[in-house]
Parts: structure tokens; sequence; C-alpha cells
């Protein structure tokens, strides 16, 4: 395998804005039901509403110190690299995989981007290969010209493959 390359240091804020949003879509629904539920428990003591407005607010805050902490240890714990073989992914902070896809295996390669990654100029890669295990593989985090590199690699294929 050649050198592991490191994913596009953009990932970082772009995935901390996903979290930022994902905290705030949270946020307003989990706040609405702990409304419903002080208003429905009448016999609820003062400091058992006081314990569910601070639990509800501890709750919020590991949310957004996630959001904010996550990205940046999941972009140190993700590798790729591709050689004449194929394509090495390794990633995963607690529990770490490497994922292989020989180039024999690929059927088809697309890049996507959604609105966050197409602002912040990332792709994911997406791999499909035969067989039932790992049979769709996702790289996101890439720039996307390296993206569409990638995937036209990888759709090249080695000009010695015989089906």
């Amino acid at each position: 395998m050649t050198d592991p390359r490191e994913l596009d240091p953009r990932f970082i804020p772009q995935q901390r804005l996903v979290g930022r949003l994902t905290a705030l879509a949270f946020t307003g629904p989990s706040l609405i039901v702990l409304l419903i539920v002080l208003a429905a428990a009448d016999d609820l003591p003062g400091w058992g509403r006081v314990a569910l407005g601070v639990l509800w607010l501890a709750l919020i805050a590991a949310l957004v110190w996630h959001a904010e902490r996550w990205p940046a240890k999941a972009y140190a714990h993700t590798r790729y690299a591709l050689d004449a073989d194929g394509l090495v992914i390794q990633r995963g902070v607690y529990w770490r995989s490497v994922i292989y896809v020989p180039r024999s295996r690929v059927q088809h390669t697309d890049v996507s981007q959604g609105p966050l990654e197409r602002h912040y100029g990332l792709g994911t890669l997406v791999v499909y290969t035969a067989g039932t295990n790992h049979a769709r593989v996702s790289l996101p985090g890439l720039a996307h010209e390296v993206a569409m590199a990638l995937r036209d690699d990888l759709r090249l294929g080695r000009h010695d493959d015989v089906v």
C-alpha cells in the first residue's frame, strides 16, 4: 500500500456545521417535549422541574460539545490510499476498521456533493463493488477535485483486467 493520505482539512469545519445544525434541529423539539412534560406534571416538585431543566441543558451542552470536538477526532483517524491493487480506507476513533476495495471488484463509482459539501468544496467518493459485504463504500471529506480524480482512476481500472 502506498502512503496513506489524509482527508481535506475543510472536512472539520463542514462536519462542525453539520453537528451544529443537528444540535439545533434536536433542541427545538426536545424543548417542546420538556415544556409539555413540565406542564403535564402538576405533582412534580419545584426541585424536580429545575432538575429536568438542568438535565435538558446538560444534554444540549453535551450535544454541542460533541459537534465541536468529534469532527477533528474523526479527521485525525481517517486515512485512505489508492494504488495499482485498489483502494484502502482506514477509519474509526474507538472501533477502527480497514476497508480494502480491490480494483477487480469495483462495479462503478460516483462522487456526491450535498449543499454543505459544495459550499466547502468537498465531495464524497462512493464505490460500488461486486459482492454483498461492503457493496457500497463511501469516503467523505475529500476535496471535490480529488474525489473526481479518484473516481476516474478507479473507473479506468487496470488494463490487464480480464472478465
